[in-house]
């Protein structure tokens, strides 16, 4: 499949609404194609919807610094845009670009939900903790329409089968019905991603999550309906956002946020040029101190890939935003990551069949 670019010479135009402004070449492809432009601006911008045709949704994974070894994603790539996005290569891996086409040509699994089904219902399957999604944002906006995270929602409560949430959107807070009777059998977390509590930054560096007022009311709303509820302070831009760490754990506590956890900016392969091309763009004066600091975390490169490394950083700067940290939740009092999910309520759609004529 041919990628989309808006050539190099588009790289430092702004595209309203994008995170990136081009296309860099995937890795894996000899052969890139650059369509013309009359007045040279970036192109393709619009929202495309591509089908995928897996056969299983639950992935596993084996990193020692993942929280979770299961995970489910309805979509492959995100329109929120987000210009640091770790998950950005994993569209190399269709033959596309990690740069506009990431966040413009969304790969659906439209039976997302029926193919969960099928996975839990199989004898084989031993109840876990399933994160949604351990790569792209499972409120991203085309949710609103397509419904597939509430469809998988709607079978993990069928089953009783816990799962945390992880998401930048307060388009979490439309499926509380489902969540707090997942909560119920302890078995739904949920935690709000916030990088910024700045307004200006924030649309121009994730340009289609919610805003930060927008995240901390769903934490608010998770709260209340009695769903476990974290903040993830993430990513931690090192020069840039670092500093605002104490103030987005105290407003996530006092949104109601039980529970924290941190991670500092990782920039894998085709995201580090594509996040200096957005410094380049947005915050040019600022480039060369966000970059330097990065190295600092990033043993003098900008990324680490290594286990135990990449999830924390390295050195004096990522020590004093771990200190930060540490400090802001012992000062307000959330812990850290602390969940109480729990298996033992889970029930095969055998047992929920024969509850019906009470046999047991």
């Amino acid at each position: 499949m041919g990628s989309c670019s808006g050539k190099m010479r588009g790289e430092n135009r702004k595209i309203k609404g994008r995170g990136s402004h081009f296309n860099p070449p995937n890795r894996f492809e000899s052969i890139e194609r650059i369509p013309e432009s009359d007045d040279g601006e970036p192109v393709c911008p619009a929202t495309r919807l591509l089908s995928d045709a897996s056969r299983t949704l639950i992935a596993y994974n084996q990193s020692p610094d993942v929280g979770f070894d299961a995970s489910i994603n309805a979509y492959r790539g995100c329109e929120h845009g987000c210009a640091y996005c770790y998950a950005r290569p994993t569209h190399e891996y269709l033959g596309l670009s990690a740069g506009l086409d990431f966040e413009t040509k969304i790969v659906v699994k439209r039976n997302a939900p029926a193919l969960l089904r099928r996975e839990l219902s199989h004898p084989r399957w031993k109840p876990k903790v399933l994160a949604m999604s351990g790569v792209t944002d499972p409120y991203q906006p085309i949710e609103r329409k397509l419904k597939l995270t509430r469809g998988c929602l709607e079978v993990l409560l069928e089953f009783r089968n816990p799962v945390i949430v992880i998401t930048k959107n307060n388009g979490v807070a439309r499926d509380l019905d489902l969540l707090s009777e997942l909560a119920k059998f302890q078995a739904a977390a949920v935690f709000l991603s916030i990088t910024t509590l700045d307004a200006g930054l924030c649309s121009m560096l994730e340009p289609r999550t919610s805003r930060p007022e927008k995240k901390l009311e769903a934490i608010s709303a998770l709260s209340k309906a009695g769903i476990q509820t974290g903040v993830m302070v993430a990513p931690v831009i090192p020069g840039l956002t670092d500093q605002e760490i104490p103030a987005i754990i105290q407003a996530a506590t006092e949104a109601g946020a039980r529970f924290a956890g941190m991670i500092p900016l990782r920039l894998p392969l085709a995201v580090a040029p594509l996040f200096e091309a957005w410094l380049d763009t947005h915050l040019p004066g600022r480039k060369t101190k966000i970059l330097n600091r990065i190295r600092s975390v990033r043993g003098g490169k900008l990324n680490d890939a290594r286990f135990g490394s990449r999830m924390e950083g390295e050195g004096i700067f990522a020590d004093q935003m771990n200190a930060l940290f540490e400090l802001a939740c012992k000062k307000t009092g959330i812990k850290e990551n602390n969940l109480a999910l729990s298996t033992r309520h889970f029930q095969s759609s055998s047992q929920e069949q024969l509850a019906l004529f009470d046999i047991k």
